[in-house]
């Protein structure tokens, strides 16, 4: 199984609009990738907690089965938790899983 991380770190809406946003759903409609786990880290997380704009394409994503999880560690700093949680994204602490997807089969890219 070919399964890919792609951890968003940018807090700047047009990375996530118009290369990350499109490479991840063109990806899975594609079947470039079987799975596809998009993580949210520092200011992205900022920047979902309040951006209609992402909130949109993040459905889109969740409807196409790309998953998407964000660091609690990053979401408590910028007070997005129970936001992000609401909107459906699973929000934990992710050193240890992050470490776990570097040091397994999984690929990683970073944004």
């Amino acid at each position: 199984m070919r399964k890919l991380h792609l951890l968003w770190t940018t807090g700047e809406k047009d990375v996530a609009m118009k290369v990350i946003f499109p490479y991840l759903v063109n990806a899975k409609a594609n079947g470039w990738w079987d799975e596809i786990n998009l993580i949210i880290w520092g200011p992205s997380a900022k920047l979902t907690g309040g951006d209609l704009d992402i909130h949109r394409q993040l459905k889109d994503m969740f409807d196409s089965g790309i998953t998407v999880e964000a660091c609690q560690a990053c979401t408590d700093a910028y007070q997005v938790t129970e936001k992000l949680i609401t909107l459906g994204i699973t929000v934990r602490y992710m050193g240890g899983p992050f470490t776990e997807y570097l040091s397994g089969s999984d690929k990683v890219i970073t944004f």
